[in-house]
């Protein structure tokens, strides 16, 4: 994108903005054998009486390698969430801006719109689930600052098409960006190697997805140098706590075991479609590159209670747009895969 400048998008008080210096970024510790008594901490140790390192930096210097990019590239978040926030909180201007998002996609966009008073311009993907590149930059304005692409995308489970992702990359000077929640389950590439060519482009991944660690909430942002350092500014400064920090970088590090578990899931994934391609009530099952998969049925309320009074939780998803009558199913074990598989067999 040849017409991009960041100092075009960020808001201007966020740009003046002299952020927080926390006692931990003042002094960053060398390993050598320190008293600490700066920053106001209980002496007692519990393993968490010291404040965190506010820049996590063993936790990114690992994503780092894991993905290719540099450490300045990385920004941690409390859960994708709060970097999805953080995203309108600098660059869009309330009551002024507006977002475009593409339904049906991840609610949360249009939640963080609507708490930042950020108008958000909402362009329905394709009847094929891709977006209509046409249609959004059509509704492109001066004050549109970020396009949200969620690939692959939720609940719809497909991966967006390279050429109409890069279609909007390239004629877009805003941020676009790319959530990748689920890239780990996808045979397609990560975003992530066209950082370095497109100063525009960010991407946001989770641990919440393949790596099995929704519950210590931790995203994570790729971008420029330049905005992350943006970001940096208005981060609450110990914003991703100790525990969830040393719970990640063990994670991480465990390659082979995430590795395995993600092959587990893509095989019983396929399982489960051959299941669905034989139960009658079922008229459409949609392509995934996730971790779960999106069906077309006969009545998506009625199949939903059916299968809760045998103990079985899924999503109906027949109220977003282009998805009436569809459920989506999340992969699970091997063990509650097969009892979902005998409930649809007998709903059959």
């Amino acid at each position: 994108m040849e017409n991009f400048n960041i100092n075009n998008l960020v808001r201007p008080n966020v740009k003046d903005l002299k952020p927080y210096s926390s006692a931990r970024d003042e002094y960053q510790s060398t390993g050598t054998e320190m008293i600490f008594l700066d920053a106001n901490e209980n002496p007692f140790q519990t393993d968490v009486n010291r404040y965190p390192d506010p820049q996590q930096r063993s936790l990114k210097a690992e994503l780092a390698k894991l993905k290719s990019v540099n450490s300045a590239n990385i920004l941690l978040g409390n859960g994708s969430d709060e970097v999805l926030d953080l995203l309108f909180r600098a660059f869009c201007e309330p009551g002024m801006d507006n977002v475009i998002t593409l339904p049906p996609t991840y609610g949360m966009y249009k939640v963080l719109a609507n708490i930042n008073n950020i108008e958000n311009r909402e362009i329905l993907l394709t009847t094929s689930f891709e977006p209509d590149v046409e249609k959004i930059l059509k509704a492109v304005d001066v004050n549109t600052k970020m396009i949200f692409l969620c690939s692959p995308n939720n609940p719809t489970g497909n991966s967006f098409s390279e050429e109409n992702v890069l279609q909007i990359l390239e004629n877009f000077s805003g941020l676009v960006v790319i959530d990748e929640a689920y890239i780990d389950f996808s045979e397609k590439e990560s975003w992530l190697s066209k950082l370095g060519s497109y100063p525009n482009l960010v991407v946001t991944q989770t641990l919440s997805k393949a790596y099995g660690m929704a519950g210590i909430r931790l995203g994570i942002c790729y971008a420029s140098e330049e905005i992350i350092q943006i970001l940096n500014k208005i981060k609450p400064p110990y914003n991703v706590n100790e525990l969830t920090q040393q719970r990640a970088l063990l994670r991480v590090l465990d390659s082979v075991k995430i590795n395995a578990e993600v092959t587990d899931i893509l095989k019983e994934r396929g399982e489960l479609i051959k299941v669905l391609d034989e139960v009658d009530f079922v008229e459409k099952i949609y392509h995934s590159d996730a971790n779960f998969v999106l069906v077309k049925v006969d009545d998506a309320t009625l199949r939903y209670e059916e299968l809760i009074k045998q103990g079985i939780v899924i999503r109906n998803r027949t109220t977003q747009p282009l998805c009436e009558n569809t459920l989506r199913f999340t992969i699970g074990t091997k063990a509650e895969n097969e009892k979902l598989l005998q409930a649809l067999k007998a709903l059959n």
